[in-house]
This record gives C-alpha cells, sequence and structure tokens, in this order.
C-alpha cells in the first residue's frame, strides 16, 4: 500500500495540508482572539460583532466555489485551506481564556518596556498552553478530515487528492488500486475492486496519526475548553 501510487502521494499531501493550515489557523486566530481580548483595543466591539453574525449568516456553496474559482484556486492546493482557515467557535474560545489572565502579569510586562506582541509572546501564550493546545488539535483534526472541499476545488487527478477522499474512493466506492495483485477484470466482465483487507488498511492508516497525537493532548483537553467558560 504503501510502496507508491495514491496512497502514499495522497498521504504526503495530507500531511502537508494538516501542517500548513493548521500553522495558518493558529496563527490567524491566535492574532485575532488576543485583539478581541483586550478591552481599549480599536473597534472590538464591532469586530466580535461581526465574527459572530458570520456563524450564523453564510456566503453558501455556491457562492464560495465561485470565489476560490475566480481567484484561481481551482485545483490547488489553498483552496483546501484558507476558505476554512478561520472558525469563529475558536476565536471565540481563545478570546475567552486570554481575557482570563492576569492583568497583574500584563501591567508588570509595559512596565519593564514590552510591547502587545512581547506581551502576547511571552506572558498570554505561556499562560495559555491548554487552551491553544486543544484549538490546535481541532484544526488539525479538521484538516486531516478534509473531504467535502476536495470534490468541490481539486479535479480528478488522483495525484492531488487527500487520504480521506482516496479513502472513500477505495472503500466507499471500491476503486481498484493500481498495482494490486488482484487488478483487473473478473469472470464476469467486470472491473474487480479492492479487496476487504487492503480497504481496512487504509481506513487504520487514515486513523493512526490522530491516534496516536490525541492521547498527548489529552491532559489539557477538559482544563483548556473548560478554563474561561466557569466564573467565581
Amino acid at each position: 500500500m504503501l510502496s507508491g501510487g495514491p496512497v502514499r502521494q495522497s498521504l504526503l499531501v495530507t500531511f502537508g495540508i494538516t501542517l500548513v493550515g493548521t500553522a495558518v489557523s493558529m496563527a490567524v486566530s491566535v492574532l485575532c482572539a488576543y485583539g478581541l481580548s483586550r478591552a481599549r483595543s480599536f473597534g472590538h466591539r464591532f469586530l466580535l460583532l461581526i465574527l459572530v453574525v458570520t456563524m450564523f449568516v453564510s456566503g453558501g456553496l455556491i457562492p464560495t466555489f465561485l470565489v476560490v474559482s475566480e481567484l484561481g484556486g481551482y485545483g490547488r492546493y489553498w483552496a483546501l485551506i484558507l476558505p476554512s482557515a478561520v472558525s469563529v467557535f475558536n476565536i471565540l474560545v481563545l478570546r475567552s481564556f486570554y481575557s482570563t489572565t492576569a492583568s497583574e502579569l500584563i501591567d508588570a510586562a509595559r512596565m519593564y518596556g514590552a510591547g502587545e506582541w512581547r506581551i502576547l509572546w511571552s506572558v498570554v501564550l505561556p499562560t495559555s498552553r491548554a487552551v491553544n493546545a486543544v484549538i490546535t488539535l481541532f484544526y488539525a483534526v479538521g484538516y486531516w478530515n478534509t473531504f467535502f472541499s476536495v470534490m468541490l476545488s481539486m479535479p480528478t487527478e488522483s495525484q492531488k487528492w487527500p487520504l480521506q477522499y482516496v479513502l472513500y474512493q477505495y472503500v466507499n466506492l471500491g476503486m481498484n488500486m493500481p498495482g494490486q495483485v488482484n487488478s483487473g477484470y473478473g469472470v464476469d466482465g467486470h472491473a474487480q475492486t479492492a479487496p476487504l483487507s487492503l480497504q481496512m488498511a487504509v481506513v487504520v492508516l487514515t486513523l493512526l496519526p490522530i491516534t496516536l497525537v490525541f492521547p498527548f493532548l489529552q491532559k489539557h483537553f477538559a482544563k483548556g475548553m473548560l478554563t474561561g467558560a466557569i466564573k467565581g
């Protein structure tokens, strides 16, 4: 399965999309959440209202496809990252956590001449590792499970398919994997489908990375989701 062909290629594509997408999403979300968590930041209430509105009203599927196509995103990997790079829910969770950062620490940092970038990097982020780990996991799982956007933004070439779409092709549609031993046509003249063992192997390969990463972040999960949401 990993000796070549679409499975290995899709695994590399999925790793690339997950790493780049998670880094972009976390950078944008952290900066946005930190700015919204500062009560004296310019226009933070208006911007927060705009973000909340987008949780209930969206452009829709067809406008999103038209925008991506007009910007030249059809068949490009960035079309799988940028349209879903920001989650308002994750920003609100981060903002709620950042708002609880001790004001004494921030005031002390300002007394020593630290600017906003220094405060974010040296004070806010180190004291919010739990929520950052949880949101990073959310984004990583979302990019790892990229499926529907592939159907809209990617051509039919299997070299650009992420792993989840390859899983859909082999398990749901039963496509034959190039180079497998039983490739060809059966006695009834129909193309042979991928065997069950190969389909289950692709399923395990899809689940394994997230299964290995989750235990290391599990200890931060409850703390990251509850801190900032409970008062008193």
